[in-house]
């Protein structure tokens, strides 16, 4: 077995987890719970505030955190069909 062989294997080896993402699939699950969580936030405030038990406040300001979990959510959706059709359009 070649020696250099080997220490270019290694040397790969030692550098591919520089380039790739570490852990996306937890990182995408902790986003998606914390989505759910803010949704389920603001439905329980907002059922609150029907039958009177939170104040104004309390409900326009989940509100606001949905709107800007949902624009959020949106805008992550676009980046990826954007991103998606460019892949597309690239020359085989």
């Amino acid at each position: 077995m070649d020696v250099q062989s080997l220490s270019a294997v290694q040397k790969y080896a030692a550098s591919k987890p520089a380039t790739e993402p570490s852990d996306m699939g937890a990182a995408a699950q902790n986003t998606a719970l914390s989505f759910a969580q803010t949704l389920a936030n603001a439905e329980k405030t907002a059922e609150s505030a029907m039958v009177g038990d939170a104040d104004p406040h309390a409900l326009v300001e989940a509100l606001a955190q949905t709107e800007l979990a949902v624009e959020a959510a949106v805008s992550i959706r676009n980046k990826v069909v954007e991103a998606y059709q460019e892949i597309l359009r690239m020359p085989v």
